[in-house]
């Protein structure tokens, strides 16, 4: 690198990133930037390669995607809201004892009235 601007520039921008000022991409575009508008970086042929190496150090590495095999999300219950207590699932039964208890009822009802009774 013989650019002594572009030297001091990476100094100030890494300092800059260790101390969390400026996010490490921002550095990379920043000297990418660089490069293009400064006349001795442009005759320099060694300096893009030593700014890819710079890069590679200061970026983070991108961690890899989390797959999940198709069969595993078949498998998998399907989603239920939580009722108003928090419980989930719970709504099934206990619609099905409101349904026995209305037949209770009906049953328990006197047969020997009629409509004209009332």
């Amino acid at each position: 690198m013989e650019c002594e601007r572009l030297i001091k520039l990476i100094k100030n921008w890494y300092g800059q990133v260790q101390d969390e000022a400026m996010a490490p991409a921002r550095m990379v575009d920043f000297m990418r930037g660089h490069l293009d508008s400064c006349p001795i970086c442009m005759a320099d042929p060694g300096v893009d390669a030593e700014i890819n190496k710079i890069a590679e150090i200061i970026l983070p590495a991108k961690p890899p995607k989390a797959t999940r095999p198709d069969d595993d999300i078949a498998d998998s219950e399907p989603y239920e809201e939580p009722d108003e207590a928090g419980e989930i699932g719970e709504d099934v039964e206990d619609e099905e004892e409101d349904e026995d208890t209305a037949d209770d009822l009906a049953d328990d009802e006197p047969d020997d009235l009629d409509d004209d009774d009332f």
